[in-house]
């Protein structure tokens, strides 16, 4: 299913390799609902992340293949308490109920981290969510938190994927590439739009698919961070991750994990992963 899940030597160059004894980080990966193939995905991501991160994956998966899939662990109001990061991946454009969005937004607003990938961006909308909203709209609690709106994609079509902010933490020592046929979802406000709008978010890298240039269309932020509510808690997004060769791909999956140890403060500004945090099972490439 993944031929390697090794992480490149000029992504992890500096972070050592020093075991400590410390606890696996504890994650929830929310995994479910229309138009991706989960049922095989959510072994794809649990499996890459955990070769490449010390950590255990907890997988909330459902096959409901609806846009209104149905995750038991929301009826919690505590549902995020025992994690120290949550991946939402799910595809739920229909779930509009402002309680279920109130109660799984509350989770992130009162402190736990989040990563969102692909249609995590294009879930819990309601309103008027393919015009520009501003954060203090009713329905914006969900784009709030994200940092960024979008409402839709084009074709699948390679996207080509240039970081923007080298010196972040997350995309150091990381390089472009471009992806296999993808969905590049739309920025209702356009690029920098959004950023005025969300000026906690910041633009980390942006895709392009053919020729011309259409802010916001086909040329697009794919990978961008949040400072969300009073606790400004760490989010970190990216709308790649659509078909299963990308997912798999190891530069992919070295840019979700990266993002997942920035979330919980586990890399340093240098692009260093804390000590005990890279997998003991992480080995790395030869140069």
């Amino acid at each position: 299913m993944i031929k390697k899940l090794l992480i490149t030597c000029c992504a992890m160059a500096s972070l050592g390799y020093a075991q400590a004894e410390v606890k696996p980080l504890k994650v929830l990966l929310v995994i479910g609902g229309c138009c991706h193939d989960y049922k095989n995905q959510q072994h794809i991501l649990s499996e890459g992340i955990q070769a490449r991160v010390n950590c255990e994956v907890t997988i909330e998966f459902t096959p409901d293949g609806s846009t209104k899939p149905q995750f038991p662990i929301y009826q919690n109001p505590d549902w995020a308490k025992a994690y120290d990061v949550v991946i939402h991946d799910e595809c739920a454009a229909d779930i509009t109920d402002p309680k279920i969005i109130a109660n799984i937004v509350n989770a992130h607003k009162n402190g736990v981290p989040a990563v969102n990938l692909h249609c995590a961006m294009h879930s819990y909308r309601s309103g008027p969510y393919g015009q520009p909203m501003k954060p203090d709209a009713p329905e914006a609690s969900w784009f709030n938190m994200l940092g960024l709106q979008s409402s839709g994609h084009g074709p699948q079509k390679p996207i080509q994927v240039t970081y923007t902010n080298k010196n972040h933490a997350i995309v150091k020592g990381l390089e472009d590439w471009t992806t296999v046929n993808e969905e590049l979802y739309n920025n209702v406000h356009g690029i920098e739009g959004n950023f005025k709008n969300w000026p906690t978010a910041k633009s980390l890298a942006e895709g392009k698919q053919d020729a011309g240039d259409k802010p916001g269309q086909n040329h697009a932020c794919i990978v961008w961070t949040n400072e969300f509510g009073d606790k400004k808690t760490r989010i970190f997004s990216t709308t790649l991750g659509h078909n299963n060769d990308t997912v798999a791909d190891k530069r992919f999956l070295d840019l979700v994990c990266r993002g997942l140890l920035w979330s919980v403060g586990k890399l340093d500004e240098n692009g260093k992963v804390a000590e005990g945090y890279v997998s003991k099972n992480y080995k790395p490439e030869a140069k």
